[in-house]
């Protein structure tokens, strides 16, 4: 079968674009014949084609499927006529409210993105393949028939990641006995960074005055009135000096920080799914989340989560898992345990052939 892959850009150093790249590696794997498309790419050694010549190469018998991340008017028109069997993957777009008052390209975009959502799920996709449960049931919300989809976890490289090598400098600057409190999610207003912030002072003064905050994180020009409020709100608390802010960190740098985490504090509110969970599951590291969008069903029982907004209680969290050392083991292999149940990559690709199979 013939399989084309759309998204509006396609980079080998973001969620979206590591799916797709995945995605088709397994798809071609299993001998079917597959080609990328997109407006632009950045880091992509294969071939990326011109969105625009999809439907050509296509029959009726093969199948296009579209990575939904944000709105892409063009090929969304192309797709309602195209004569190919149609698949929607959705990975969610962050509503655009998170961004008022701070980026209103960020707002016009993501309000443009989630206005096509009505439509798509109409449209009559054979078959969507939501990353969550939280995503299958907002397309179904919008009107797609609950029995065209599935939930398929996205694809990762974080096996890659278990394998390599790490910074042997980061791991000897963060390896000094202090408590190591990791925060990881690109620097955006969705990801509750101030609440992270707001929980880990209220730990510092009741529990340990020692420990470290690493917010690890790409940070957007774009964004920078949200990234200065970060900044003054860390110096507001007092606690600038114990709160690291890590940009633009490669992978020998990251498999570093989760060797060295002692938790990983997530607050988000708002996930399509949150890869962060997931690697901290196979590294073993302990969860503290906040109940929100996907998280729940990302996380299962691999966590402590709470639905609240009381720094108070994720700062107690935190403390209950380092002076009780059954928590934080029972944490780490609940974590691990769920990581092989339900993410490891040949899972993903079973669930992926048996999907494409049915709509074939």
């Amino acid at each position: 079968m013939k399989i084309a892959l759309l998204a509006p850009s396609l980079s080998a150093f973001d969620a979206v674009g590591t799916d797709v790249l995945e995605m088709a590696a397994a798809l071609r794997a299993a001998g079917h014949d597959v080609r990328l498309y997109a407006d632009n790419a950045t880091g992509i050694a294969q071939a990326v084609h011109a969105p625009a010549g999809f439907d050509a190469w296509l029959g009726p018998r093969d199948a296009v499927i579209y990575h939904y991340s944000i709105g892409w008017p063009r090929i969304e028109a192309m797709l309602e006529k195209t004569r190919a069997r149609r698949v929607l993957r959705y990975h969610n777009i962050t509503p655009p409210e998170f961004f008022h008052g701070y980026s209103r390209d960020h707002v016009r975009t993501c309000a443009a993105g989630r206005a096509s959502l009505p439509r798509l799920s109409t449209m009559g996709f054979d078959l969507a393949l939501a990353c969550s449960r939280y995503n299958l049931d907002e397309l179904v919300a919008h009107g797609f028939p609950a029995g065209r989809g599935r939930v398929l976890a996205p694809f990762h490289q974080i096996e890659r990641l278990l394998d390599l090598p790490g910074d042997t400098d980061l791991v000897d600057r963060y390896n000094d006995g202090r408590r190591n409190i990791l925060m990881l999610g690109r620097v955006a207003p969705n990801k509750g960074h101030l609440a992270v912030i707001d929980a880990f002072a209220c730990y510092r003064r009741a529990y340990d005055d020692g420990a470290r905050l690493l917010i690890v994180g790409k940070q957007d020009r774009r964004l920078a009135t949200y990234t200065r409020r970060l900044f003054a709100h860390v110096a507001a608390q007092g606690i600038a000096s114990h709160v690291h802010f890590l940009d633009n960190v490669d992978d020998a740098r990251l498999k570093s920080l989760w060797l060295g985490a002692d938790a990983l504090l997530m607050l988000s509110e708002h996930e399509g799914f949150c890869v962060p969970l997931v690697e901290a599951m196979a590294f073993g590291v302990p969860i503290v989340a906040r109940a929100t969008s996907a998280i729940p069903d990302t996380l299962g029982d691999a966590g402590l989560l709470w639905d609240d907004t009381d720094p108070r209680i994720y700062a107690a969290s935190l403390a209950r898992i380092f002076r009780d050392a059954d928590l934080a083991q029972a944490l780490r292999d609940a974590g691990r345990a769920r990581y092989r149940q339900a993410f490891r990559r040949t899972i993903g690709v079973a669930r992926l052939h048996d999907a494409i199979g049915a709509l074939a």
